[in-house]
């Protein structure tokens, strides 16, 4: 394991351009196994679920170049299995995306359990509940899952819940369609938006967009495209947390306003001031006061909940009392252990939910990184706390942030890496 050696106290100013967004570049490369001829990705995140998701595709058959730069080129012409690497397939949970273009090449998929971060329990009912509407048929078998896809039905599918897997794999089989498919209580995330503008450009036929109600009409065989991953918001929101508690003045490029609706809202209610520019945000040095008493998480476009670990460090930072609720994963909040052993005043009020009392002074500590943004909110804590932090197991981080150390430097952080 890693170790990322961060000096507090300083202020972060100058540019950084955002890189792509990570749970789009997840579904959008499992999204160019449904053609017929090669897709190009560009913008794709240099981060390890990156990585690990290109190798399992490579072992399905799939032609990979590219990997390992910010342009990927995927061939599924030699597509050969339907079952992914159960080892690889362990390490991320967009793993279970697969499934989608698996049953539209072969009408059958042999999924393990997906894996990733251990923020709380990862359930596949609706997702299995919307392959059934479509005519899929599931069986458990030692400890994986074989679907088969015989029947291909026209139908209208309506989620339990706006899953934003579960919408997207709806989208990825309803392409692959010649028939229409209705999808009621579709998630909005911007990355389906990013899924739906490079489907269309394979050929599909998709309306209804920027609703929960999608209409999806595939054009038999989809062809290859080239398309530029959309740039990360949550990256975006990250940013402007570091700029903000650590009293700094950072400009983000590749902002998308659309993108960062209810993300300002709030941060606008914690005192942080910003200047909005066409393609760019520029975060002002801000006297941080709580406005409201009360954030919670929901499904877009309310705040989302892999920004609220980094919100938890804003909120130590930030003068009054408030009370941060996330109910999607019961073990989000664990995290703030660390944050109260470096000085910060939380009370974990249950699973879901901490009250933080602030602002508080932190004092470096030696921390260890559980989960992607987890491990980054450490990473702020440690920018902004007194001492020297040393901060374990920081390849989790990598497997959601792009070179994040050369990145914070170039901003003026004190921040090394060693092996």
């Amino acid at each position: 394991m890693s170790k990322f050696i961060i000096k507090g106290g300083g202020k972060l100013e100058g540019e950084v351009a955002l890189t792509g967004n990570k749970n789009s570049a997840l579904k959008l490369i499992p999204a160019a196994l449904l053609a017929e001829t090669p897709t190009t990705l560009t913008n794709v995140p240099l981060i390890r679920d990156v990585d690990v998701l290109l190798e399992i595709i490579e072992k399905l058959g799939a032609k990979v170049t590219g990997v390992g730069t910010n342009e990927v080129t995927i061939d599924p012409g030699s597509l050969k299995s339907y079952e992914p690497d159960s080892d690889l397939s362990s390490r991320i949970r967009a793993s279970v995306v697969l499934a989608a273009p698996l049953l539209a090449k072969f009408g059958k998929a042999v999924i393990t359990p997906p894996g990733g971060d251990q923020i709380g329990e990862r359930l596949l009912d609706t997702h299995f509940s919307m392959m059934r509407q479509m005519g899929v048929t599931i069986e458990r078998k030692d400890g994986k899952y074989l679907l088969e896809w015989k029947k291909r039905k026209k139908t209208d599918i309506f989620l339990e819940e706006a899953s934003v897997t579960a919408t997207e794999m709806a989208i990825m089989l309803g392409s692959s369609l010649g028939l229409e498919t209705k999808l009621e209580d579709a998630a909005l995330e911007p990355h389906i938006g990013d899924l739906i503008e490079m489907v269309r450009a394979m050929g599909a036929k998709i309306a209804g967009v920027g609703t929960n109600a999608l209409s999806i009409k595939g054009a038999g065989k989809l062809k290859g495209t080239n398309h530029k991953v959309v740039p990360d918001h949550i990256e975006g929101g990250t940013f402007i947390v570091a700029s903000a508690i650590t009293g700094g003045r950072v400009t983000i490029k590749d902002y998308i306003p659309a993108h960062y609706k209810m993300i300002l809202h709030y941060f606008k209610n914690m005192g942080v001031e910003f200047r909005e520019g066409v393609e760019s945000l520029e975060v002002l040095p801000s006297k941080l006061v709580a406005h409201k008493r009360k954030f919670q998480t929901r499904p877009w476009p309310g705040f989302p909940t892999d920004l609220m670990s980094p919100f938890i460090v804003l909120a130590t930072q930030t003068d009054g009392t408030i009370l941060c609720h996330d109910w999607m994963y019961e073990w989000r909040m664990f995290f703030v252990d660390d944050l109260i052993s470096m000085g910060a005043n939380i009370f974990i009020a249950d699973p879901h939910r901490v009250i933080v009392s602030g602002p508080t002074v932190l004092s470096a500590d030696f921390l260890y990184s559980k989960d992607i943004r987890a491990g980054m909110s450490l990473v702020l804590a440690a920018l902004t706390a007194k001492g020297e932090s040393v901060i374990d197991n920081v390849e989790m981080i990598e497997r959601g942030y792009e070179r994040l150390e050369q990145r914070l430097r170039g901003l003026g952080a004190n921040i090394r890496r060693e092996n």
